[in-house]
C-alpha cells in the first residue's frame, strides 16, 4: 500500500517528487529546505533558525500523517558547513526530545536553493494507517 503525500503549507516541490510517501507502516520523508510556503529561504545566513524552519516543514508533514519527532526513526542531514552541527544540535533537541533517531550527517558543495546551509531527510514509523 503505496500513499502519496502533497503538504498543504509547503512550497511546491522544485522537481517530480512528492513531499513523501507512506508505505505499510514506514513514512519516507523528502529532504525538508528552509522554506516558506511561498519557495522564500527563511532564516537568511543563520544555519540554527533555517533549520527551525526545516523542522516546523517537518512537522507539517509528520502531522499529516498522523506522527510526531519521537516517531522518527533515521534522519540524514546535509550541511554546507559540518562544522555548523553545533549550532543546529540544540534545534534538534527541542523537536526530538529525549526520541534519538539514528543519524547521518553529510557535508556538501551545495543544495537545490540558493542560500541553503541545511537540508533534512527522515523516515519514520508509524502506528496504523491514516
Amino acid at each position: 500500500m503505496r500513499q502519496e503525500f502533497r503538504i498543504e503549507g509547503l512550497a511546491p516541490p522544485i522537481s517530480h517528487y512528492c513531499d513523501a510517501v507512506r508505505f505499510g507502516d514506514m513514512l519516507f520523508i523528502a529532504g525538508i529546505p528552509p522554506t516558506d510556503r511561498d519557495g522564500r529561504l527563511v532564516g537568511g545566513d543563520d544555519v540554527a533558525a533555517q533549520t527551525r524552519q526545516v523542522f516546523e516543514n517537518m512537522k507539517l508533514v509528520l502531522d499529516a500523517a498522523g506522527a510526531g519527532f519521537g516517531d522518527i526513526l533515521k534522519v540524514t542531514v546535509y550541511l554546507l558547513d559540518v562544522n555548523d552541527r553545533t549550532k543546529i544540535n540544540p534545534v534538534r533537541k527541542q523537536y526530538f526530545g529525549n526520541a534519538r533517531p539514528a543519524s547521518t550527517l553529510i557535508g556538501v558543495r551545495e543544495l537545490a536553493i540558493p542560500g541553503m546551509k541545511v537540508e533534512i531527510e527522515a523516515i519514520a514509523g508509524l502506528r496504523s494507517p491514516k
